[in-house]
């Protein structure tokens, strides 16, 4: 027999790849050029040199070296670089011990939920959401509970996630700068948040741990991203190198149990069992010596910022409304219709591909996923021209 549950999972289409899915095949009947495909998060730039440099860097050292295993957190020379640059960028003393090398955000948070949280407990979203947090919270045995972001700011609403607060909330995901809305979480609205949570935690005299998903930390536009640790004391980082250094396939990223954690020794023997448990042990180790060795190297958000401005004065123009995005490379954009999934289906009769919202956990949006071509998006004009005149007509 095969478990149900794991069945359902993989039978249940994921929205963005299903559309991305849908996007290759139709590039192949059509050509590239004839798609204007705005599903998937793929970075366009392409990794920096220095990324380069240490690929051939290390290819050139004692190949089985190399290729070695590592203890099951990681290289512990990598985790010493990576507090290292913790305690650097942003003034929070960490330890090395206090950090786990993971494949890429996604493992992160898969072990961060098992590690925190036991069967039964409750974990909070704000909506809109990346959709996986669902997928990771049910296989961490909990139930997922939806706090709807603020309009049309989508900052944090902090009296709607007070309200979902029980006796058996064990954490909240937050995202910022946030995908699918590219809204960056403010350092007044994280303050609140921060305080909220410490009250609740002393009212029921139970941990509420808070979950910063950051791939997105170096792709921002002026915004100031604040480090949540700095912020909130019970604070786990999940982060990935996919966006800061356009190494999506890679798979490559890090947990760190913040320092300011009072048990955060024990927390982290947590981690290590979790990633023990779920077969998320030792992160590709040419990965991680890569990534060390490239810290500190800038993100080029340049080609993203251009696609932003782009996007946005196009769709502007032709009457569409949208979430300004402060980071990320994501678009909210306002269907023409109440049903986000029937939009989305009618814009593929004009080669336009956009995620509709539903699975963030929200209704009559889509997301853009802008970090494409700049030629796609100024070719897909005519095509949303096209899509609202069929809605005005």
């Amino acid at each position: 027999m095969i478990n149900q549950q794991m069945y359902d999972l993989g039978a249940e289409p994921n929205k963005i790849r299903e559309l991305f899915a849908y996007g290759e095949a139709r590039k192949r009947e059509i050509g590239a050029q004839n798609v204007y495909d705005y599903s998937i998060g793929n970075p366009s730039v392409p990794a920096p040199q220095q990324v380069l440099d240490a690929f051939d860097e290390l290819l050139a050292d004692d190949p089985v070296v190399v290729h070695e295993y590592t203890q099951s957190p990681g290289d512990i020379n990598v985790r010493t670089k990576v507090a290292e640059h913790i305690t650097t960028a942003f003034g929070l003393p960490a330890k090395a011990s206090h950090v786990y090398m993971t494949s890429g955000a996604s493992s992160a948070i898969a072990i961060t939920l098992c590690a925190i949280s036991n069967p039964g407990d409750e974990v909070i979203v704000i909506a809109p959401f990346f959709p996986e947090y669902r997928t990771w919270t049910h296989t961490a045995g909990c139930t997922l509970i939806e706090a709807p972001a603020l309009e049309p700011s989508f900052q944090p609403d902090i009296e709607a996630i007070e309200q979902a607060i029980t006796e058996r909330t064990s954490a909240l995901i937050i995202n910022s700068p946030n995908n699918p809305v590219g809204s960056v979480y403010s350092e007044v609205v994280l303050r609140e948040l921060s305080d909220m949570l410490a009250r609740k935690e002393e009212e029921l005299g139970r941990r509420i741990m808070l979950i910063a998903d950051e791939p997105y930390r170096e792709i921002a536009y002026g915004a100031d991203i604040p480090y949540v640790p700095n912020i909130y004391t019970d604070t786990i980082v999940c982060y990935s190198f996919s966006k800061s250094l356009s190494l999506p396939g890679e798979r490559i990223g890090y947990i760190y149990v913040s320092d300011r954690i009072a048990d955060a020794d024990v927390v982290f023997t947590a981690v290590c069992g979790a990633g023990r448990a779920l077969g998320y042990i030792c992160a590709p180790v040419l990965l991680q010596r890569v990534v060390a060795k490239c810290l500190d190297v800038p993100s080029d958000v340049r080609a993203y910022e251009e696609n932003r401005e782009i996007l946005t004065a196009g769709l502007r123009k032709l009457g569409y409304e949208f979430v300004e995005p402060e980071g990320a490379f994501y678009l909210w954009v306002k269907a023409l219709e109440p049903d986000a999934v029937a939009f989305s289906e009618r814009a593929k009769q004009y080669e336009l591909l956009l995620v509709p919202s539903d699975s963030f956990g929200a209704k009559g949006w889509v997301r853009l996923s802008y970090c494409i071509a700049r030629k796609t998006i100024e070719d897909s004009m005519p095509a949303f021209k096209a899509l609202a005149e069929s809605y005005r007509s």
